[in-house]
């Protein structure tokens, strides 16, 4: 007998990061001069700059710290920062120094090849929560990987909190190790 090889995936679908412009922000002036934002000082104090290409959107604060997220890669990433730098020149702000981007999170979804009874994990996997009455997803966070999963019984996951895809990969390995443990 053929013992079937779990069909497993995951790819990344949203990069959030974090980065300093180091430099001055007036947001007023940003707000008042570029289409693309929106600034509510009462509310948040940071303002939001939607790009289109690539499709990100980033949070600027006035410090010049900059979060940007919906990048599904790094060179998405680069060129989003590259396009708050130039909507900036055309304010007169020139930014002399090539911002370093810290990874925050990867957001990666996939699946796991197999179907999940999920009620049987959230007893037999530690560090899980799961309550189909409020959402159908199983969550569990996999300590040694660093990375929370949202499991579905169809096999599809997400997985958060890893630093790079690589780091989801084997999140992802580690998951379906311990899975197969615990339906052994």
């Amino acid at each position: 007998m053929v013992k079937k090889e779990t069909k497993k995936s995951i790819t990344v679908v949203n990069i959030v990061v974090s980065t300093s412009l180091e430099h001055d922000i007036p947001l007023e002036k940003m707000a008042a001069t570029l289409s693309n934002t929106e600034y509510n000082p009462e509310q948040f104090p940071g303002l939001v700059i939607r790009i289109k290409e690539p499709k990100t959107s980033a949070l600027i604060f006035s410090s010049g710290k900059v979060v940007c997220t919906g990048a599904r890669s790094m060179e998405k990433v680069e060129e989003s920062i590259k396009k708050i730098i130039k909507s900036l020149e055309k304010i007169g702000i020139k930014i002399k120094i090539k911002p370093v981007i810290n990874i925050q999170n990867i957001v990666a979804s996939g699946s796991v090849g197999m179907d999940l009874n999920l009620n049987t994990l959230a007893m037999k996997l530690d560090n899980t929560e799961y309550e189909p009455e409020q959402f159908p997803g199983l969550v569990y966070k996999l300590a040694e990987a660093k990375a929370t999963f949202l499991l579905f019984s169809n096999g599809k996951i997400v997985c958060t909190g890893t630093k790079s895809e690589a780091e989801a990969h084997k999140a992802l390995d580690k998951l379906i190790e311990n899975l197969k443990a615990v339906k052994a």
